[in-house]
């Protein structure tokens, strides 16, 4: 005990950082004034914590397969904008003390800290002093100061004690550092995390655990409570997300992020990322993410809670969203309310929340794209804060819409509908066809402008050049595991007749299957398949 950082002692200070931050985590969000005063930094800094000490218990025995899933489980349960540049303190103090696996001496528990200051700093878009990242700098320069001594307090657990008392000094600096902490008379919130953070690290070291982890009271100015009041240029919403995107992709990712809003923070590597940003149009910065990679874990929260709106009227109510006349039409018939969007692209988040909003006060969400899920799921997060109660059903195409309204009972539980929608969405299969633009590798195969693409489940299955012959190979396909029902719709460009040849094949080779028919009018694709 004390004096080794090891294995066991990684997962101890994981344990008891967590456990002190959740019970300092309100008089941390009552100092969170900066950059918007949501008081929410020490949740997010407990969430985040926790998450990784976590990842830590489960982790392999040897030091170094804890130091990583300590770093790793930071990555994916951070929160905030203080929890994911906290990650980047548990994965500089991981890339430095956990290859080898032998506890470091004082030297190298200086240089970790060092270099998660680096990491931390590098992350932020626009670094600010009188922040976390001003307190870790001070940590780390301070870990020389007690590495060695004549009075036994040197060594490892010396350093640790050094940089929780530099931490400590730097937090009450932080306050004439930044204007807004000043007028407000607080600390850093995130600052005084990480006082707790490394407070715990330092108790672990020397086997001395403090009765309580002090957080600075406010200096009195102003009274307690009261919060400052926003600037009108404030953003509105934090957007969160894992990103599953190749690094090169990541330097563009953050010009288009700077640009939309502040506080931006994007940590990770090797093809996973968390993203962090500030902005007034959250749907815009999702779609930065779709262009880098594939984000997932979405979070948008709405920073001012003050300026919620609220449902307008009670009910339950689907929510779908198309790109094509006749489909909106197909599905107001339905009962459903529909969100147009532009044809390859995703409606405005705001667009969408709002029309949760003002559907009901039990609401399912089905997007019916792939592109528009991710999107979808934000503005529901958005949406609850309305008190809205909200499911997304997984829809990826028109015909699994259809399916799940065909089910649809508002005299159900809503628990129960959404299960029945979710069900029956996921035993459509789909396809469609798609006229190639230009000259591209598929699965199957290259294919020139103006070729047929059979896709099923979005991907090609057969290359072709005539349209009513691909769809029969589609059909056939997908009716070969079986089916009950085939819905077919046609779109805007399908030529004279090809529904109706397609329901003759089908009579002469399907009999026992039913058929129905719609106009879509979608632009993009002559003709949508699905199989029930």
């Amino acid at each position: 005990m004390g004096e080794v950082l090891d294995a066991a002692a990684v997962r101890r200070w994981s344990r008891l950082a967590a456990d002190a931050l959740g019970r300092t985590r309100g008089e941390i969000d009552s100092l969170n004034v900066f950059p918007v005063p949501d008081g929410d930094t020490g949740t997010n800094l407990h969430l985040t914590v926790l998450a990784a000490a976590e990842a830590a218990e489960r982790a392999d025995a040897d030091v170094a397969g804890v130091w990583r899933a300590l770093a790793q489980g930071a990555l994916l349960g951070a929160r905030g904008n203080s929890g994911v540049i906290l990650s980047q303190v548990f994965r500089g103090l991981a890339e430095i003390l956990g290859p080898g696996g032998a506890s470091p001496d004082p030297v190298r528990f200086g240089e970790a800290l060092e270099y998660a200051a680096v990491l931390a700093r590098n992350a932020v878009a626009h670094p600010v002093e009188g922040t976390i990242l001003s307190v870790l700098d001070a940590a780390s320069s301070a870990t020389g100061d007690g590495a060695t001594g004549d009075d036994g307090t040197g060594g490892l657990a010396g350093a640790a004690r050094a940089a929780a008392a530099g931490a400590r000094q730097a937090l009450r600096r932080t306050t004439a550092q930044l204007d807004v902490l000043a007028r407000s008379g607080v600390v850093d919130a995130g600052g005084a995390g990480l006082c707790v953070v490394l407070d715990a690290l330092a108790a672990v070291l020397t086997d001395e655990y403090p009765e309580r982890y002090e957080v600075p009271a406010r200096t009195g100015v102003p009274p307690a409570g009261e919060r400052p009041a926003r600037q009108e240029a404030a953003p509105g919403y934090e957007v969160m997300y894992l990103l599953d995107a190749p690094d090169e992709t990541v330097p563009d990712l953050r010009e288009d992020l700077d640009r939309l809003g502040d506080s931006l923070v994007v940590v990770g590597g090797d093809g996973l990322w968390n993203v962090h940003v500030h902005v007034d149009d959250a749907g815009a910065a999702i779609e930065a993410g779709l262009r880098a990679g594939r984000p997932h874990r979405i979070r948008v929260t709405y920073l001012h809670a003050e300026e919620h709106p609220q449902a307008p009227c009670a009910g339950r109510a689907v929510v779908a969203v198309t790109a094509a006349d006749g489909l909106a039409e197909l599905f107001e018939s339905c009962g459903a309310r529909v969100v147009r969007r532009a044809p390859g692209a995703a409606p405005p988040l705001a667009v969408l929340a709002d029309a949760i909003i003002a559907a009901g006060d039990e609401v399912a969400v089905l997007p019916n794209e792939p592109e528009v899920l991710a999107l979808a799921e934000a503005a529901a997060e958005r949406a609850r804060d309305s008190g809205v109660r909200i499911a997304v059903v997984p829809t990826r195409a028109s015909v699994q819409c259809l399916a799940a309204l065909a089910v649809h009972d508002p005299l159900r539980r809503f628990h129960d509908d959404v299960i029945a929608m979710t069900r029956a969405a996921g035993a459509t299969r789909f396809g469609h066809l798609e006229v190639a633009a230009g000259e591209a590798m598929t699965s199957v195969g290259l294919c020139q402008p103006g070729d047929v693409l059979g896709l099923i489940e979005g991907d090609v299955a057969m290359i072709g050049a005539d349209l009513a012959d691909v769809a029969r190979q589609v059909l056939d396909r997908m009716l070969s595991g079986g089916g009950e029902l085939v819905t077919l719709i046609a779109g805007a460009h399908a030529p004279a007749g090809l529904a109706a040849a397609l329901e003759d094949h089908l009579r002469e080779h399907r009999p026992d299957v039913e058929v129905v028919v719609y106009d879509g009018r979608q632009e993009r694709y002559p003709l949508l398949v699905g199989v029930e």
